[in-house]
């Protein structure tokens, strides 16, 4: 596979390999909002007894997926807003909120493979998967063209999938089998590391032996492990069909839901960054408090926090008081506050830059200490062309952003600006400190927007055109 463009971020504060498993809390914090899915569909009174693996909401708007409780406790829905909160937590046997008459309905309508669809979805499995074009949750109902099971996680600082499949390697391929049971003659690529090790080695060996797995050796460099550069590299069209993605993680829950019918409601997530003490893997569940993960891993009093990787990632707001369902690391970062001292002679030494112009160009590879300072102040654009060496899509930022600033939408639609992965690249290696990514966001909603308006005005005037015909007709029957 030949990919163009890529950069990759080194950063202190990496997480190291081993999991911790963070102690049992008194209370769970539900968010009934991620990145993905708002859970707008209650399904539990305040003040009612639930256990691990009760389904407490559903997002309508998006195949209801349900929210599962992690444990069992007491509800609160006014407790703390727009979260559910558990309290009384307390470890018991989870059991499958699954309900026996559906189930017999859905074997009669569709067979096993419609049970086995139907248990993804509600024991919480199917919300690890993607769509790799679109980024949305695909259709648990739907045939893929082809399936895309990722490894990697190349942007700092996320859980990493070697890290969850050690001592996993067996509910992996299990995962894998039963996600194969649901294809007919669909591929499944298995996108990898191109690195030798012994641990790699020994997935390449397990997976040999699975003639419906095409193996990607995919080079440890971001963004190539994005689902849509991958699609677009293994010559997948949009047009053709979705494409299904997933992580380690969710062939891990595939294994869990299917083979033991087990709600997934345990998640593995990095805890990274220059604000934190010990940089880690965390084994948790939704809704565990973020306060108490605060106050045991960040030693920074002035941080923010953000909810995923240093490039995509988003601010994590004062009213967010427990892990969301989609979480899959959390990155702090000091604040600036204070100016550097005699900074104006001190030439960049530890400061990574692109463009090469700090003295650290003269340095090998290092980690930086990355802050949430921008290190000088916004300018226009230069025209230097880094952002279009740096991105995978293959398109030009700097075009994009100047027919965005001159108010160009047609252009930057003929542009291509959908064809943006939204990696964050071009933001990171801008020399004027330009926030093209969120550009680039805004504008494919706005353009999204405009196209569904026409259509609802093209709807608006063939429903009026109807109704004038169906009028001029009984006009000419009255006539007769």
């Amino acid at each position: 596979m030949r990919f163009r463009g890529g950069h990759n971020v080194l950063l202190k504060g990496r997480p190291d390999s081993a999991i911790k498993v963070m102690p049992e809390p008194k209370v769970l914090y539900m968010p009934l909002r991620s990145e993905r899915f708002t859970f707008s569909d209650i399904h539990v009174k305040d003040g009612q007894k639930v256990n691990g693996g009760d389904i407490l909401a559903k997002d309508p708007d998006n195949y209801s997926v349900p929210m599962l409780a992690p444990r069992a406790g007491t509800v609160r829905l006014e407790a703390v807003e727009n979260h559910i909160v558990i309290e009384d937590v307390a470890q018991r046997e989870e059991r499958a909120d699954i309900v026996e008459e559906e189930m017999l309905h859905i074997e009669k309508e569709m067979g096993a493979g419609g049970i086995k669809r139907y248990k993804l979805l509600s024991l919480g499995a199917w919300q690890f998967f993607y769509d790799a074009f679109t980024g949305e949750l695909p259709d648990p109902l739907g045939t893929p063209q082809a399936i895309i099971v990722s490894t990697l996680s190349l942007e700092p600082f996320l859980a990493r999938g070697d890290v969850q499949l050690h001592r996993r390697l067996l509910n992996f391929t299990r995962g894998l089998e039963q996600l194969q049971s649901l294809l007919e003659y669909q591929p499944i690529y298995l996108a990898m590391p191109n690195i030798t090790s012994e641990f790699a080695n020994l997935i390449r060996n397990q997976i040999r032996g699975y003639a419906w797995v095409k193996m990607l050796e995919i080079p440890l460099k971001y963004p190539y492990d994005n689902f849509a550069v991958l699609a677009r590299r293994l010559d997948l069209k949009a047009g053709k069909g979705p494409v299904w993605a997933v992580r380690t993680e969710g062939i891990l829950a595939a294994d869990r839901a299917l083979t033991e019918t087990k709600p997934c409601t345990v998640r593995i997530l990095s805890i990274g960054g220059t604000g934190v003490n010990f940089p880690s893997h965390l084994k948790a569940i939704p809704g565990y408090p973020l306060k108490r993960i605060r106050d045991q891993h960040v030693f920074e009093p002035a941080a923010r926090m953000l909810n995923g990787g240093i490039l995509t990632g988003s601010i994590l707001s004062e009213e967010a008081q427990g892990v969301d369902v989609e979480c899959r690391g959390i990155t702090v970062l000091p604040e600036h506050i204070d100016r550097e001292f005699l900074g104006f002679v001190r030439p960049g030494w530890d400061r990574d830059s692109y463009s090469g112009c700090f003295l650290s160009s003269l340095r090998k590879d290092f980690r930086e200490r990355m802050t949430t300072a921008l290190r000088g102040e916004g300018r226009p654009c230069v025209a230097c062309n880094y952002c279009d060496e740096v991105c995978p899509a293959g398109i030009m930022p700097y075009l994009i952003h100047k027919y965005l600033y001159a108010d160009l939408i047609e252009e930057v639609e003929q542009a291509r600006v959908d064809l943006c992965v939204e990696c964050g690249l071009c933001s990171y290696v801008c020399p004027s400190k330009i926030d093209l990514r969120t550009q680039f966001v805004e504008a494919k909603d706005l353009i999204a927007k405009e196209k569904e308006e026409i259509r609802q005005e093209q709807l608006r005037q063939e429903e009026a055109r109807k109704r004038e015909e169906e009028a001029r007709k009984q006009a000419e029957e009255n006539n007769e």
